[in-house]
Formats: C-alpha cells, sequence, structure tokens
C-alpha cells in the first residue's frame, strides 16, 4: 500500500545508487534537530535557518509548540507528535494532522505547521516511528533493509492507525478542548499522501476483504505529491470510496526516480483522478522536485522554492476555508490569480 505491495520487491540495480537516490529524492532528510518528549523546543537545525531566511515565517508569538510521546499499547508502539497551536486562541479551531514522508519526523515541514497555526488552524505533525528518521541512522550496509521494512504493506497500515490514535489522545486530552473536533483534516506529503489516503477512505481488498482505515472526524484531505498504491491494478476502485473534498499538490518535476523505477507527475494526476471526491482541486507548479513541498532549499527549481512553498501552504488553507463552508470555490480561482507565473495547471470538481 506504501510505494508497493508487501514485501517490497526492489529493483536489481547497485545498492549504493538506489540509497542514494531514495536519499535524494524522496524524503524529508535526515539533518534534523532531535526534539524532547516534552516542554521546549530543540535548537533549530541549519535548514530551518536557511529556509527562514528565504521564506516569510511568522513571527514566534503568533503561535504555540509542544511536543507529545504517546504509546499505543495495543500494538506496542510509540506515536510522537509536534503540535502548533495559534496563540492566544479563545475559540476552538480548526485541526491539520500532517503526516510526512518516508525517512521524515515530526520535525518537518515547519514552513506548514507555522504558518497554519499563525493563521489560526492548528497543526499536528506525527512521526513514524516504523518508517521515520531513524532510517538513515545505524549500519549504513542495512540501509536498504530499514528501507524494505519502513515500505512494508504492515507499515502503511500502522501510519494510518497512527492517525487515529493520534487524535484519540489529543482530543481526550487539556488540548483537545482547543480544538474545533467537527472541523479536522488530514494531510501528508508522499508516503504520508498514501497515509492521509487511507484515513480519508481509500480502500484496499486482500483476501475477499476490505481493508478500511477511514476515520470519519476528518472532513478533508490535503494530497502532496501522492504516489499510486502500487502492485494494484485499478486505482479507482481504491480511491472511489474517497469522498471528503481533497486537494492534489504537485509539481511538474515531481518524480521519484530509483534505479529500475520511475514515477512522475502523471501518477499524481492519475490519483487525482481516481479520486472519487465530489469536490477535489488539483494544483500543478512549473518545475520543482518532489521534495520541494519538504522544509529543504536545494532540490531543484531553485528560483521558484520559497515562493512554491508560500503558495502551497496558503493554498491549503484557501481549499480548508471551501471544504468547511467558509468561502465559495471562487478562491480557487483567487489563488491562481495571485500565484500564477508559479502554476502550471489548475483544475477543480
Amino acid at each position: 500500500m506504501g510505494y508497493q505491495n508487501e514485501p517490497m520487491k526492489w529493483p536489481t540495480a547497485p545498492r549504493t545508487g538506489l540509497v542514494l537516490s531514495l536519499a535524494l529524492t524522496l524524503l524529508a532528510g535526515c539533518a534534523q534537530p532531535t526534539a524532547p518528549s516534552s516542554g521546549s523546543s530543540p535548537t533549530w537545525s541549519s535548514r530551518e535557518a536557511a529556509l527562514a531566511a528565504s521564506l516569510p515565517m511568522p513571527a514566534a508569538e503568533s503561535y504555540e509548540s509542544r511536543y507529545f510521546t504517546w504509546e499505543d499499547a495495543s500494538r506496542s508502539r510509540p506515536v510522537l507528535a509536534k503540535l502548533y497551536l495559534p496563540a492566544g486562541a479563545t475559540k476552538p479551531v480548526p485541526l491539520i494532522v500532517f503526516s510526512h514522508g518516508i525517512g521524515g519526523s515530526r520535525e518537518g515541514y515547519t514552513y506548514l505547521g507555522k504558518h497554519w497555526a499563525a493563521q489560526g488552524v492548528a497543526s499536528l505533525h506525527l512521526q513514524h516511528v516504523g518508517s521515520d528518521r531513524s532510517i538513515w541512522t545505524g549500519n549504513p550496509l542495512a540501509i536498504v533493509s530499514r528501507l524494505q521494512e519502513a515500505a512494508r504493506e504492515s507499515e502503511a497500515i500502522d501510519r494510518a492507525v497512527d492517525v487515529r490514535f493520534a487524535l484519540d489522545q489529543l482530543l481526550s486530552g487539556p488540548d483537545g478542548q482547543r480544538v474545533d473536533a467537527g472541523r479536522i483534516a488530514a494531510a501528508g506529503h508522499s508516503y504520508g499522501a498514501n497515509t492521509t489516503l487511507l484515513v480519508a477512505g481509500a480502500t484496499v481488498e486482500r483476501n475477499g476483504h476490505a481493508l478500511q482505515y477511514r476515520d470519519p472526524r476528518v472532513k478533508a484531505a490535503i494530497l502532496i505529491s501522492a504516489p499510486p498504491f502500487y502492485g494494484e491494478s485499478r486505482l479507482d476502485a481504491i480511491l472511489g470510496p474517497v469522498q471528503i473534498p481533497t486537494l492534489h499538490i504537485t509539481a511538474t518535476a515531481d518524480d521519484i526516480r530509483i534505479p529500475g523505477y520511475f514515477s512522475g507527475v502523471q501518477d499524481r494526476t492519475a490519483v487525482y483522478a481516481a479520486t472519487g471526491s465530489r469536490h477535489k482541486w488539483l494544483a500543478v507548479f512549473k518545475d520543482g522536485s518532489h521534495s520541494i513541498f519538504t522544509d529543504r532549499l536545494g532540490t531543484g527549481g531553485e528560483a521558484l522554492n520559497p515562493q512554491v512553498k508560500a503558495a502551497t501552504r496558503e493554498l491549503a488553507l484557501d481549499f480548508l476555508q471551501f471544504a468547511w463552508g467558509g468561502a465559495s470555490d471562487a478562491v480557487l480561482t483567487d489563488w491562481q490569480r495571485r500565484y500564477q507565473p508559479l502554476v502550471a495547471q489548475v483544475q477543480q470538481q
């Protein structure tokens, strides 16, 4: 259900090239600060400082952040999270639950979490322990094995269950009173977009039984660089059950390349076409690699990188205003007008 079926079948190309390509194209990267389990914020990484220097970021006093380490005893699995909250909110606020790409962590996608919180929408960034940044640590000769484990179907399922469990924990805790449970969205990048699709209603059949991980609390989905469900013959059968409003974001050079394997922007648009949502939007940026939507700057489309990030975080909020009934679909036209030089294609249905 992730990049391929369980177990993942790697191509026969040299493993060194495979690992290098994955590290360069799929993920949030590994040079991120290690966060405490709760309380204070970690020291900024050089990446975060570089991002702040090139992309306007909200003032620190406009949002709060806190850390959680929950334990799902039923799976013997920790679920880590970082919560961005609007500072000084006097009433419950909407919430986005964000799922990272393979090899990422709760410390990634800060340009999204901080901005959303500063604009009045809380953002809960999960860390999926079976496919997080720990992949890049340890014996380098075992990295292919760790990537195989991260891409197994069992991990794809665990990631979807992580979302449900994290929502249970957050909403039942002290911060749950600060969240509007009627306005919850799920979002994710790459592998995290697959996770989001499962939570949104994507259904896969195994041995005559439907595997379904839909969380009815999630009312909208934001899918950034979503790969198709490889190994499955009918994408429409899997994604047709997704009925909530969906936003699909990609770029013309949004390619996943590893030896013997390629997934390009046409796969992202195929996911859009197959999704059963009655209301769905598609935005395709000019240029930009698969990793342009992470916090990284050196990811292709260099001249447009910060602008694409700014446009992405604004489009997500515009979409949610529409999905939650606070705006008409004309907001997409307005967004396209503001960012026309960056945009290759926009569709809505």
